[in-house]
C-alpha cells in the first residue's frame, strides 16, 4: 500500500485562481474509489501503487482538458512494503502516540 501526496497546478489559465481545476481533479479522485484526503496544499491518496499511478496521470491531464496550457505536478510517494498496514491514518497515529 502506498500513500501519495499530489499537487496539480495549472499555469497559463489567465486567472490566479485554481480551485475549479482542483475540483475537477477531485472529481476524478472520487470516481476512482481510492481513499483520499484533500489538504490546503494538495491531495493525499492511499492505495495500490499501480492504481495511484493511473490516477495521477488522469489528474495531471485534467487541467489540459480544461484549457490550461501548462501544468506543474508535484508528487511525493511513500510506498512501504515491509508491513501489511500502511495508511494515512496509521502514519498520523504513529506520530500522535509519541506526543
Amino acid at each position: 500500500m502506498a500513500v501519495v501526496e499530489i499537487s496539480v497546478t495549472p499555469l497559463g489559465t489567465g486567472t490566479p485562481s485554481v480551485s475549479a481545476y482542483v475540483a475537477d481533479c477531485l472529481k476524478i479522485v472520487r470516481e476512482s474509489g481510492l481513499a483520499y484526503q484533500l489538504t490546503p496544499m494538495g491531495t493525499i491518496l492511499e492505495g495500490e501503487i499501480d492504481a495511484i499511478f493511473n490516477l495521477v496521470r488522469r489528474m495531471h491531464e485534467s487541467p489540459f482538458a480544461a484549457g490550461a496550457v501548462r501544468v506543474s505536478t508535484l508528487i511525493k510517494i511513500d510506498d512501504r512494503r515491509d508491513r501489511a498496514e500502511h495508511s494515512m491514518a496509521g502514519k498520523v497515529a504513529s506520530v500522535a502516540k509519541r506526543l
